[in-house]
């Protein structure tokens, strides 16, 4: 008879046996010293747990304890820590850019989401990209454009599915949305990915803001004092000789 443990576990409440939860407890442990001195430790186990905690609520089906077989298998699709080792996080810290351009290829994704962060409107047309492996989602951008001009239904099509299909919010939604396997290894590295194009987006907007400032020199003058648009000299302005009309001889 084992003991049973209630624990969250990225936003899942579950009811867990107590092999169960040991054998999670040290996964995700094992996990935390690995990323514990990366950028974006907390981000990146932050999302490996809510990925984990989708998993075992999709694997115990209708059962309201959590056991040890639900554990390896949420464990075997995340994949282990030993193959982490040969794994170099870091590779994107050189400065040098990676490359975008692929081949054009049709590679369906796993799920259909909207995708917000490269949205014009609702995300929709970057979404349907993703799931059909489109390059460039302008094509489609056009052709609802068009299809809209021309009078037919294409944009109440586009509301509908703005309507009914979720925005990939989280990093396990967007490696699904990519058809990516949602593992640790894609988990850590989207993680870093955003972190440093959230650090160069900050760069680029506060390194303009402090190219716009400029110090302005006070006057070399101190006693040039500046009211209203005229400027007075106090200093050099020498006072007039005024000569009297009467000599004061003439009232002696």
């Amino acid at each position: 008879m084992n003991k049973t443990i209630n624990i969250n576990l990225g936003g899942y409440a579950f009811t867990i046996d107590e092999d169960a939860f040991e054998t999670a407890n040290n996964y995700l442990n094992t996990l935390t010293r690995h990323f514990g001195g990366a950028d974006g430790a907390a981000e990146i186990m932050q999302d490996i747990e809510s990925r984990m905690g989708e998993l075992i609520n999709r694997n115990k089906g209708t059962r309201g304890i959590v056991n040890k077989v639900d554990i390896l298998e949420a464990i075997s699709v995340l994949g282990t820590p030993e193959e982490l080792k040969d794994i170099d996080f870091s590779e994107a810290k050189t400065g040098e850019k990676k490359s975008t351009s692929t081949p054009f290829q049709i590679k369906t994704g796993k799920r259909l989401y909207r995708d917000p962060d490269d949205k014009v409107i609702g995300g929709v047309c970057s979404g349907l990209s993703s799931y059909f492996g489109i390059q460039d989602p302008v094509w489609l951008r056009v052709l609802f454009a068009l299809l809209t001009l021309a009078g037919g239904a294409s944009f109440l099509i586009y509301v509908v599915i703005w309507a009914i299909v979720p925005a990939a919010k989280t990093v396990s939604e967007r490696l699904e949305m990519m058809g990516e396997p949602t593992n640790v290894n894609n988990i850590a590295k989207m993680v870093k990915e955003e972190l440093e194009e959230l650090g160069d987006k900050l760069q680029d907007t506060f390194g303009k803001k402090d190219k716009k400032r400029h110090y302005q020199q006070p006057p070399t003058d101190q006693d040039n004092t500046r009211t209203s648009g005229f400027s007075f000299d106090f200093k050099t302005r020498q006072p007039e000789k005024v000569e009297a009309p009467y000599n004061h001889k003439d009232f002696v």
